[in-house]
């Protein structure tokens, strides 16, 4: 990067920053009470499933893959006992949950609680404020999301009607991908080996990897419908560590939420969701009396990576259509097809806008990426299986985060020294080429910095983030999901982010919980600081959380109990 470019983009955020009290900041002026209360059991199980002719046992809720759905409407409060009845210990995140002053149930392990161990219960309790839509809940520790899933669907109020035509039936559709190997053993044969993850040994679409992969011919998802009737897909993807395409053959998919939140309606013939990614499409049962594959496949944008490349089908077949009548195959797009995604991300406005930063308090750019260190163990061919025999790593501003091995949130209330430290940057450390000049002459020039830092937010700040896509190993796109909060994606593009080329959308922005960062790109997203507590936000692929592209906010207490943190509950895990 030159010169000039550097010495642009420092000023440009030196500029951008204004007075805290620039602007009115919408504050929540009153509890976040429910309108009425929603109270779910729930039993971390292990089961024996048997899928692709080989038995295995998974980690479920209730004894039920995909988990069993939690039904709510908007402004209810929810209560949800786990209890962990598995041999390892466990966490849900209710992903996409903003937590209103409820930071000590959003569940990542060791960030905001500890893990409730085998034999233990922890009661998670928090009210959908102002939520409605499709987001769902996962475990959120070590690997255990691939199978410890399941959605969560928030209705609007009693009589609130949808902002589009009521549809004549709905479908959840979860994303999945599927490993006969124990998940936590899966991270662990990852980690030691210094290299990648291995592919998934199949796509499932609600569990069913569908007729194209072996002994599963019969392991196939359908959907009846009535031609002529409209459905409402609700589609979330749970996968682990791929992006997927999805699309139904002959029919459009029209958007008509994404992430939790209201769009302005647009159709696609295919449409791309990272993992941790939800949305709603409709679809209109307009064609042939017959019956039509549904497809999901993988969008993968990384150099040399090894993946699944055999298409997970289900069905949607026509009322009527015969039985055993071969389906209508769905196409998908060529596994690296970016231009799909972005024109799906140029479609993506919001229906309504609310409380949209337009000016800045803090501006911060991270650069979100992967690394290579040297390698530093025993049996090399057998741990140091990355890029030139080094050992994988991610990081944010190059700083690769440390898991600690107590609770962040616990120690933060607490005032526990020595547990991590403020002084995560808000800038990159080093300033080059992120994408086209990076130091790739790996493992000499692209190890991070190892370290538990945080990243202190006043209560209320108005924030501008730049999320730069590196190439120091491989440019790729990132899903990176920020807990606690739904933030504005207010622009994106490509290269280097240059404040004085981006365009920028100030009228209608997307909301959402998940961003997918362009391959060799950047993504800018907006929000107010003011949710009190610690917020994990990190990379949606697992091997990349794993391996340490991760980093946290601390948003600090406001003005009485309305804008702080509230007490732990009596029940809350001790690790």
């Amino acid at each position: 990067m030159e010169t000039p470019f550097r010495l642009m983009l420092w000023l440009s955020l030196l500029m951008c920053s204004t007075s805290p009290f620039a602007l009115a900041i919408h504050h929540y002026k009153r509890w976040p009470v429910g309108g009425s209360t929603r109270f779910y059991d729930f039993k971390v199980q292990t089961m024996e499933v048997t899928k692709l002719c080989k038995s295995t046992n998974i980690v479920t809720i209730n004894g039920i893959y995909p988990g069993p759905v939690l039904y709510a409407q908007e402004d209810d409060r929810v209560i949800v006992k786990v209890t962990n009845e598995s041999p390892y210990n466990a966490s849900i995140h209710w992903h996409g949950v903003r937590q209103r002053l409820s930071c000590w149930s959003d569940g990542p392990a060791y960030i905001t609680q500890c893990p409730i161990q085998p034999g233990q219960t922890f009661t998670y309790e928090f009210t959908l404020y102002q939520q409605k839509g499709t987001l769902f809940y996962h475990a959120h520790i070590s690997w255990l999301r691939a199978t410890l899933h399941g959605s969560i669907v928030i209705y609007p109020k009693t009589g609130v009607p949808y902002p589009f035509p009521n549809p004549y039936e709905e479908h959840i559709i979860i994303l999945g991908e599927w490993w006969s190997m124990n998940p936590i053993q899966l991270e662990q044969s990852t980690l030691a080996s210094g290299g990648a993850a291995p592919p998934a040994e199949a796509f499932v679409i609600n569990g069913h990897p569908g007729p194209l992969y072996n002994c599963s011919e019969n392991d196939v998802y359908s959907i009846d419908a009535v031609p002529g009737k409209t459905y409402l897909l609700r589609l979330v993807n749970t996968a682990l560590n791929t992006d997927h395409f999805f699309s139904i053959a002959g029919h459009k998919l029209t958007v008509v939420e994404a992430d939790g939140e209201y769009t302005k309606p647009f159709t696609v013939d295919h449409l791309m969701l990272g993992p941790g990614q939800t949305a709603n499409v409709l679809v209109k049962a307009d064609q042939s009396m017959d019956k039509y594959q549904i497809a999901m496949g993988p969008y993968v944008t990384a150099k040399n990576l090894t993946f699944q490349n055999i298409t997970s089908i289900a069905y949607f077949r026509y009322t009527g259509a015969g039985l055993t009548s071969m389906a209508r195959p769905a196409t998908l797009p060529f596994y690296n097809n970016s231009l799909v995604v972005n024109t799906n991300m140029d479609a993506l406005r919001s229906l309504e806008v609310t409380n949209l930063p337009l000016q800045i308090d803090e501006n911060l750019f991270f650069t979100i990426g992967l690394n290579v260190g040297q390698c530093n163990r025993q049996n090399p061919n057998m741990t140091c299986q990355g890029p030139n025999g080094g050992i994988f790593a991610a990081s944010m501003n190059n700083i690769s985060f440390t898991r600690p091995n107590v609770s962040l949130l616990q120690a933060y209330y607490n005032s526990v020294h020595g547990i991590y430290t403020a002084d995560f940057p808000g800038l990159p450390m080093k300033m080059y080429d992120f994408v086209n000049g990076a130091p790739n002459n790996s493992p000499n020039d692209t190890n991070a910095i190892f370290g538990t830092r945080v990243k202190v937010l006043e209560y209320g700040a108005k924030v501008q983030l730049i999320l730069q896509d590196t190439g120091t190993v491989t440019t790729e796109s990132h899903p990176v999901h920020l807990h606690g909060y739904s933030f504005h994606v207010v622009g994106y593009g490509f290269g280097n982010y240059d404040p004085n080329t981006a365009k920028f959308n100030l009228v209608d922005p997307p909301l959402m919980n998940t961003i997918n960062v362009p391959v060799s790109g950047w993504a800018a997203i907006r929000f107010i600081a003011d949710n009190p507590g610690v917020w994990f936000m990190h990379c949606h692929i697992e091997v990349h959380l794993s391996w340490g592209l991760s980093m946290v906010f601390i948003v600090k207490n406001g003005d009485g109990p309305l804008e702080s943190l509230p007490h732990p509950p009596s029940d809350l895990p001790s690790c």
